[in-house]
């Protein structure tokens, strides 16, 4: 399991995107290559968007095969007579981003087919990393219709997901179509990012007031979040670690979003859900221990340095 530290040139998919703002500028500080394929610009200067159809499986392999820039028409042409290198890696964010934005049978089929497309491209195009957004709702409870409990807490990486709503199943075959890939494609690496409710920063001071006083509000999201400066860091983390093969991470900073202790939380709001193992004072439960421990990660943002308390 090695750690490759040199500049990177990466192809994202969905950089316009809520996450994508903050995670491409995070790698553009690593030193790496961004190529952003989405709809949507992204506004900066060294950041070119091609616009792509990702469930147009021609345009997800033209796309991944592209120049990063017009000005790579000055490279010297390659060994394989183009002048176009590899990416090494690809970054899959782009998607329908939650139910109701489109109705339910093209949200699967937007979501899935694009993930397919991406991962089965950059594997015949011999590109050895891809990492996917997957999602905190394949937990079962941010679109559960009513009332949900979580079977069990902390929520890690080997819970038994069975989510109600279409854009959380999407996801999960997402998942799926990775662990496929990289069992036909032997030595990919395939890593799934079960990512928690995006904050910007500007968010803290318009919605973290409210959610740390109304914490019954948040049990959709297990009392759990993602910086998402934090989660470039995670993004170039993936990128750096080579060699794990097919992996899920639960994508979330360390700590609960509430006042009061993740045990006393958990004892008020969720009094039928086993917790399975002793956590920590204010461990987030949706627990991101595996990515702490894996991959190095380290909590830059916790809100608790933009929120009052």
């Amino acid at each position: 399991m090695a750690s490759s530290q040199a500049a990177k040139r990466i192809v994202f998919t969905g950089g316009s995107g809520k996450a994508g703002r903050h995670c491409i500028p995070y790698l553009l500080s690593k030193g790496h290559q961004v190529l952003n394929l989405d709809l949507a610009p992204f506004p900066h200067p060294t950041v070119h968007t091609l616009k792509t159809d990702l469930t147009d499986s021609g345009q997800v392999f033209n796309a991944l095969s592209s120049h990063f820039h017009l000005s790579h028409y000055e490279n010297p042409r390659a060994a394989d007579g183009t002048g176009v290198q590899k990416p090494h890696a690809v970054i899959h964010f782009a998607a329908y981003a939650r139910n109701l934005l489109v109705p339910d049978s093209e949200c699967f089929r937007g979501n899935v087919l694009s993930t397919y497309n991406v991962i089965e491209a950059a594997c015949k195009l011999g590109i050895k990393k891809v990492i996917i957004a997957s999602s905190e709702t394949t937990y079962g409870v941010c679109f559960a219709q009513g009332d949900a409990d979580y079977h069990s807490f902390p929520l890690e990486e080997d819970y038994d997901n069975d989510p109600e709503d279409t854009y959380a199943t999407s996801k999960l075959c997402g998942e799926r179509c990775a662990r496929t890939f990289c069992r036909r494609f032997p030595g990919t690496d395939i890593y799934v990012l079960r990512i928690g409710n995006v904050i910007e920063p500007h968010e803290y001071e318009l919605d973290f007031p409210e959610y740390v006083a109304k914490p019954e509000t948040r049990k959709r999201n297990a009392w759990s979040y993602i910086d998402a400066r934090d989660l470039g860091q995670i993004c170039d983390l993936c990128v750096q670690k080579d060699g794990l093969g097919f992996q899920v991470f639960n994508a979330t900073n360390d700590t609960i979003t509430t006042k009061e202790t993740t045990e006393e939380t958990l004892r008020k709001f969720a009094p039928n859900t086993p917790i399975t193992r002793k956590m920590g004072e204010y461990e987030a439960p949706l627990s991101n221990r595996k990515i702490r421990e894996v991959l190095g990660f380290k909590d830059q943002h916790d809100w608790r340095k933009y929120v009052k308390v």
